[in-house]
């Protein structure tokens, strides 16, 4: 069924709107605006379907601006969106000290303004994001009962990324509480992260293939991590736990002989629903609260193979915690999940 379509008729029923529409939303179509910085992936596709879908379904006129990976961009970008009349803006990504002196102009128009993954101290701005912490204890708990205690374990991360910093602090507290002994730590982020990590991780390998499990807490670091441990052929003895999800992972993870056994992720499509949701309650005056995180599920390849899963589709029937359907919703809202 086209989820976009506001009859109700899907799988989320249960969530159609009953209630009256507040202002804005009882009078005509409300302009809003998506400041984007879209990377690689369809990740982002995904995140951009599921808001455009909430938009449709609220009564939204949602333009979509995107500066693909050109901070200067994404500030001229900003700025049209503040004089085109919109009520709203969502900035979805970005780097902080190009959009920041944006950000602060729109708040003292009196735009609402919500940003996703976006580090800023505005007084006023709504701040949505992936709750990280969460999604690292989902796959860290995971990887406890998997190599047990005081196992020898990798390590594949960058520092200086707000998501990859509180996932780290996860990831240190469980090796102390597990009495894991960390071998290596490797890991940088490039235009092909995957690929420019298999050498790095091929190295500690070389060093250390005692290690039983390694943690690799961005889906484009697990990728790379992946092919390294076949490389070094010991997928039958180093188990790879990841974070994210997205079709490109769930192949990876369900293809034969794949060391790839858990991640925890959010499903893109619903976390973009949910950031229009979101600033659709400010617009109305009904979010009263200044930050939103949205919960990670951990997602193990025994439940992909056993479900016989091969894509996000499949994953949200079968894992109904991903719709986030709890997640900033009213009467008055019309709510997407699929």
């Amino acid at each position: 069924t086209d989820a976009s379509k506001n009859t109700g008729d899907t799988a989320a029923s249960a969530s159609a709107a009953t209630g009256k529409k507040p202002a804005p939303f009882g009078a005509g179509a409300v302009k809003v605006a998506l400041v984007r910085q879209s990377g690689a992936g369809d990740y982002f596709e995904q995140w951009g379907n599921g808001a455009k879908a909430q938009a449709k379904a609220l009564g939204i006129d949602l333009t979509v601006y995107d500066a693909q990976a050109d901070n200067a961009k994404q500030a001229t970008d900003l700025s049209s969106a503040i004089n085109s009349g919109a009520k709203a803006i969502i900035i979805d990504h970005g780097f902080p000290a190009t959009i920041q002196p944006e950000i602060d102009k729109a708040v003292k128009k009196g735009i609402k303004v919500v940003v996703y993954d976006v580090e800023t101290a505005t007084k006023g701005v709504v701040s949505t994001e992936q709750d990280d912490a969460s999604m690292a204890q989902a796959v860290l708990d995971v990887m406890a009962k998997e190599v047990g205690k005081d196992a020898k374990v990798g390590y594949v991360n960058v520092a200086g990324y707000a998501a990859l910093d509180k996932r780290d602090s996860v990831w240190k507290s469980t090796v102390d509480a597990q009495g894991w002994k960390q071998q290596f730590k490797v890991g940088k982020v490039t235009d092909s992260t995957a690929t420019d990590n298999v050498p790095l991780v091929s190295a500690a390998l070389t060093q250390h293939s005692d290690v039983t499990g390694i943690f690799a807490p961005y889906d484009e670091l697990a990728k790379g991590t992946v092919l390294a441990v076949q490389n070094k052929k010991l997928q039958d003895k180093v188990k790879v736990f990841g974070a994210d999800v997205s079709n490109a992972d769930i192949q990876q993870m369900t293809a034969a002989g794949s060391p790839w056994v858990a991640t925890a992720g959010t499903d893109p499509s619903a976390v973009g629903a949910a950031v229009v949701r979101t600033t659709a309650l400010e617009l109305a005056g009904q979010l009263n609260k200044s930050s939103v995180e949205f919960p990670a599920v951990a997602i193990t390849q025994d439940f992909l193979r056993a479900k016989k899963i091969e894509n996000m589709d499949q994953l949200r029937t079968a894992l109904p915690a991903l719709n986030l359907s709890q997640v900033s919703t009213a009467d008055w809202i019309s709510n997407v999940a699929h």
